[in-house]
């Protein structure tokens, strides 16, 4: 209920004032917030996977998941589903935006781009743990920070380790296997 009530509280303040401004005026540090955004985005994320993807897919066998779902009339992968999500915050202009990279892309564009992002993904995959750094891009200052994104259910390791794409066949349950790479902007 906690990660509940503080989501409320941030998106409230986010949406009422702005991310920069809120974390100003209720005390709200960057990471506070952008811990807050991940609980929320992990939580769903992994809800679907384990719930929707694995279950139908691997447990039930009654529909598979596909990088190609509109053509296979299938589910669409949790990557994909995350991806979707941070494309439809991008467009309501949120005031911050999301990502999910990885050190072992399947495909390219999930590739880290920035210093912070190769920094930061090289760390969560040792530790297992948040990394956050703040980074200037465009001349504009962010808080930025990166999260493990770990293997939840068994679809998720038997998608990459199978894909015909992949530079890595060996992840495990439980492993890192990317990054949630989330950016605050900063006043």
């Amino acid at each position: 209920m906690k990660v509940i009530r503080l989501f409320t509280a941030a998106s409230t303040l986010a949406l009422s004032a702005g991310l920069t401004q809120a974390a100003d005026t209720a005390g709200w540090s960057y990471k506070d917030i952008a811990d807050a955004l991940h609980a929320v985005m992990e939580s769903d994320r992994t809800v679907y996977t384990r719930l929707i993807v694995n279950r139908l897919q691997n447990e039930e066998k009654v529909i598979k998941a596909s990088e190609h779902w509109k053509d296979d009339k299938a589910l669409v992968l949790p990557a994909q589903m995350f991806r979707f999500g941070a494309e439809m915050v991008a467009e309501k202009d949120a005031g911050f935006t999301y990502s999910l990279l990885s050190e072992w892309p399947i495909n390219k564009q999930n590739a880290a781009k920035t210093d912070v992002e190769k920094a930061g993904l090289s760390e969560i995959a040792k530790t297992g743990k948040p990394f956050y750094k703040e980074e200037t891009l465009g001349g504009k200052k962010f808080f930025t920070a990166v999260y493990p994104d770990k293997a939840v259910a068994k679809a998720c390791i038997s998608c990459h380790n199978d894909h015909k794409d992949t530079p890595r066949r060996d992840f495990k349950m439980g492993e890192v296997m990317g990054g949630v790479v989330l950016r605050l902007p900063m006043k």
